[in-house]
Order: structure tokens, then sequence, then C-alpha cells
């Protein structure tokens, strides 16, 4: 061991008795047993040892240091007389002849106890990171995701992709999300934008002539948060092969991720490949979701057919969706809690009934089944002690409700999850387009340089009224492990002229195009290979391999939830000759968040 220590906080054992060491760390704890007596407990990065001061100088060194300092203690090993099997230093403890003060905390109080740091408030956690990260329970995380990002690069490297960084000023693309604008100083009026994806980047890359090609990508996009998604950067592993198709991207990381995930996850079973194939539409109409948990037995059945004419309103001219959930023995109150749940994740309430012990159907909207039990029976495979959620609406309010229902219900009532355990999936046939809830017109649903099935030929159909264009799919695909969407890929098109019958559809014409994609236009006009690619996301999958339910829990320095930077203060404002040098103007300031 170099630097001021000959061993670390983690590192002594009972063959180091007797000798003579020096560790550093952080004072975590002094426990007084009278005024000449004392344990302490020093921690470093690796761990903590147990300091046992028995004479009034080293008490004297000792007292008035407030805990969370730094200081070096010299001494002898020695056996402890009462051992803590617990803790990998658990035999032994130091006998100090020398302390030494490296680092004074000044404050007697800390925001929170280091060890218990999770228990407290999140803005206070983020503004004091720092201290944040000295829980053990915190900083394992940062070490698994450095682990996992070290096993990613080996295992793309093994795979002959070669690691190539791409810039982060670029310009502005229309990637699904809000840019990060940077002004360009010596260009009056004009704006970098920081990449949303590498993605023009690395598909210039095959055009380029270079075969594989991977990164753990930066990634920044102006969008809220949610519990699996950061506001403001995040990282990816991206890649992308040429010559390649959708089986080449899927043999690859059916391949990576397996090993990863079972030798870094909380859970020890994983999915080995060929992981599952779903398409889009059967996803959102067995588990009304393009996310499904695998891990949940339960499916979602249509039951629009059966249930018109029954009297009840909410069901007449809708779309009705029901899940089954047996073995049910949830209380009324249990029922009505899970309900209210439903409420607030789908936006709407779903309505049930119960069938009893005997048979019956009991509770919710049970009589306005009435003549139709066994219809309902035979259609759901109903069982006495089940419980049926029913969502209705339009097609996709009732598939988004139904699918809250699924996965409320998967984790509310035993035997229906399987919790140990990682289940992959791929979510395939994507749509090509999508009816945008904002604008209300045709946008794309997912990566706007994606391959549409049929190629040139179907966007021709399309744009002559013989098809609809939201029937149009696209090799697009989306890998779900968990219910969570680790990552969305895609066989992209290399002909220019399908880029331009693509981006007319969403009334972009071939000027906008050649304007706003000019380096890939032009890349494509003079030949480009087949190529396919994907970017798991590296937060997401960190998070489901620490078994954290939030990201910001494996993110060093997050984000709040509202984009603000609560330890270094971002954003802030600037100096106003920094503006001017910008050349920019504020015309309104808005109230502090």
């Amino acid at each position: 061991m170099t630097q001021s220590r000959t061993h670390t906080c983690g590192a002594l054992r009972a063959e180091n008795i007797g000798q003579h060491v020096t560790i550093a760390g952080w004072l975590e704890n002094v426990r007084e047993v009278g005024s000449n007596f004392a344990f302490a407990v020093i921690r470093d990065y690796y761990g903590v040892t147990q300091v046992v001061v028995e004479n009034a100088e080293m008490m004297s060194m000792l007292k008035g240091i407030n805990k969370e300092s730094v200081v070096s203690v010299e001494g002898v090993v020695r056996e402890r007389a009462s051992k803590n099997p617990k803790l990998p230093t658990g035999e032994i403890e130091i006998v100090p002849d020398k302390i030494e003060l490296l680092g004074r905390c000044r404050y007697n109080e800390l925001p929170f106890e280091i060890n218990r740091s999770r228990e407290a408030d999140e803005s206070v956690r983020l503004k004091y990171r720092y201290l944040d990260l000295r829980n053990p329970a915190v900083k394992n995380n940062i070490i698994l995701r450095s682990k996992v990002v070290y096993a990613l690069r080996q295992a793309m490297t093994e795979h002959g992709f070669l690691e190539i960084t791409t810039p982060i000023l670029t310009a502005s693309s229309p990637e699904g999300a809000r840019d990060y604008l940077v002004p360009a100083r010596k260009h009056p009026g004009k704006f970098y934008a920081l990449p949303q994806a590498p993605q023009q980047f690395k598909q210039l890359l095959m055009t380029s002539g270079f075969d594989r090609y991977f990164q753990i990508a930066p990634c920044f996009r102006d969008e809220d948060a949610r519990g699996d998604r950061s506001p403001g950067e995040f990282y990816q592993l991206d890649m992308e092969m040429a010559f390649a198709s959708q089986d080449d991207v899927f043999a690859v990381l059916e391949d990576v991720l397996p090993p990863v995930f079972s030798e870094f996850g909380a859970y020890d079973i994983a999915s080995s490949a060929p992981f599952r194939r779903i398409s889009y539409n059967d996803a959102m109409e067995k588990y009304g979701s393009d996310k499904p948990d695998l891990r949940i037995d339960l499916t979602v059945d249509d039951i629009s057919e059966l249930v018109q004419g029954c009297g009840f309103e909410p069901f007449e001219g809708k779309t009705v969706k029901a899940v089954r959930v047996s073995d049910c023995g949830l209380t009324r109150k249990q029922i009505d809690k899970l309900c209210a749940d439903v409420a607030v994740q789908a936006g709407k309430s779903p309505y049930w009934l119960r069938v009893d012990e005997t048979g019956a159907f009991v509770g919710g909207v049970s009589k306005f089944f009435a003549g139709r039990e066994d219809a309902l029976r035979s259609l759901l495979d109903l069982k006495p002690e089940s419980l049926v959620l029913i969502s209705s609406g339009t097609l996709a309010e009732a598939r988004k409700t139904a699918g809250v229902m699924l996965k409320l219900a998967g984790a509310a009532v035993p035997g229906h999850m399987d919790m140990e355990r990682y289940e992959f999936c791929w979510i395939v046939d994507f749509p090509m387009f999508e009816i945008g809830e904002e604008s209300g017109q045709l946008e794309f649903c997912h990566n706007p340089f994606s391959m549409p099935n049929g190629g040139l030929e179907i966007l021709l159909k399309a744009e002559r009224g013989e098809i609809d264009p939201l029937d149009i799919y696209a090799y697009q695909y989306d890998l779900v492990c968990n219910g969570v969407e680790l990552s969305s890929g895609a066989v992209r098109y290399l002909d220019p002229d399908i880029m331009v019958k693509a981006f007319e559809m969403v009334r972009l014409g071939e000027d906008d195009v050649k304007a706003r994609f000019p380096a890939m236009y032009n890349a494509f006009c003079y030949g480009a290979p087949p190529h396919a690619g994907i970017a798991p996301g590296i937060d997401r999958m960190v998070m489901l391999l620490a078994g954290e339910s939030s990201i910001r829990e494996v993110i060093p320095f997050p984000m709040n939830k509202n984009a603000q930077d609560l330890l270094m203060g971002a954003p802030s404002a600037v100096e106003q000759k920094q503006l001017d040098e910008l050349n920019i103007t504020i015309r309104s300031l808005e109230p502090d968040a």
C-alpha cells in the first residue's frame, strides 16, 4: 500500500495481528465507555475498521474531532475480544499510538446520518450528494455501475466492435424529444445542440466503411423525469452493425447481456437466448403495454362483444378489456385501494367483480353480467375466488388501463409474480407512424431512420391512399426486461428515396430533409451498406441489476425531478457579459422553481 497508509480499512484480518499499521479514513462513529476508553470506527472506500482507545493521551487526541472528519490512525493490530462476524474486519481491532487529524469536519450536526442517508428527503440527499455517497449502500451502486460498464466494454470488444466516440456539440435533429441548445458565440443567432443520441453519427460510420461500432454514449434530452428516466442526460450502450439484419443485432445482445445480468444482478435467474419475441400489436392486446413484465402470469382478454347490451352505459359501444386474477384473497378494502392506484397511474378508474367460493358473481359491476355468467366464465376460464378487473373506453384507453391493472394486480396478489428473476423479451413490428397526442397529426412512432416493412413501395401506396399510413410497420424493436424498456433499435433504410418519402409522410419535403440531414442524405447517395443497431440504456440496466426502483439511485450526481442540480446549483443565472458575448437577450425571467 502506498500513500500515507499501510492498509485500507477493509484489508486487515487475523493474520495481521501483532503488526504495526497505518489506516486512514472518515471517523464514522465514537462510543466513549469511560474517561479514557472509547471505541471508534474508521471508514474508507474499502470498508471499516474498529479502533480501541485505552489511555488518556489517545483520548485527548480523539476528543474534539467531529464525526466525518478524516483521520490517520497508527497502531498495533490485535484480536477482538467480541468479534463481529458480519464484518470482514470483525476479528481484529487497532490499538492506536497516534491519531492525526487530516481533514476536519467543521459541523457538529450532519444533514443526515451517513449510514441512514437513504431515509432522508431526496432533495437533502442530492444537495449533500458527497455525503450521501459515503453511505456504503449508495456507493455500492456506483461501484456496480463501473463494473457493469467495464464488462459491457469487454464483451463488445470481444464481439469485434470498435469503440468510437462521437461529437457532443452537433446540429439540432428531430428525434422525439426537446433538444438542449448551446448558443454559438462565433455564429450569432445560431445554435449547437447536445445529441439526443449518436444516431446520425453511428449510421455515418457505417457508410464510412466501419463494420461494428459501439460506445458508452452520453445522450441529452430535455424531458420530464420518471422513476426509470433521468432528466437531462443519460448513458447508453450505443451500437451499430454493417451488413446486418434484425436477427444479427438480437444475437449480439442475447450473447452479451445474460452473462452480465447473471454475474451482477440482484437475482440469480435471467432469460437465456433466444429471448421471446412479441409483436407490438400482440403485446398491446395481451399485456396492455409495449413493455410487458413477463414475470407476471396475468394476461388481458377482450370482452367487448360479450358486454354489449348489458345495460352498463360505460361499456356500450366501447372497447372493454378484462384481467382475470385467480386465487385472489384481497378484501373489499384492498380491491378499492388497487382500483384507486390504477386510476392514478392510468387516468381512468377500472371496474371489477368477484367470483366467490360458490362460483357466484358478486360485488362491483357483477349485476350487469346477469345471464352472461357462463359466457364470461368460459371466455376467461373463471374459477371460484377469482377477481375480474375491467377497463373500458377507446382502444388506447382500454389497453392502457388494462396494462396498469395487470401490473398492479400482479404485484398485489401473491402467487402471480416471480420477483426473483430477469425476464427479457423483444417487442418487434412497431408501427412506422402514429397520430401525435399534442399535434393530432401523423408523426414517426419510433426512430425516424427505420426501414419500413415493404420499403419504398409501401410508402408510395400510403401516399396514393391505397393503405392507411398507420398500417405501415417498421423493422423497429425494443428490448424489455421486467417491464422496463432497456433500449430501442431498428434496421435502417439506406436509400435516400425512402428517406425523403418517409419524411414527406410527416410533412417534411426533400428540401427539408437535405437541410436537416445533409450529411446523412449525401452519404446515402454515395452508397451505404445495409445496417442495423440498438442502444440499451446503461442507467436503466444498472437500476435493474441493483434492484432499485429509482434510476437516481444508480447515477453518481443525478438531477432532481425538476431537472435541477441541487449540488452545483444548476441551472443558474449567468453574468450579463456572458450573455452579451453570445448576443443573447433575456426577454423575461420566470419565478424560481
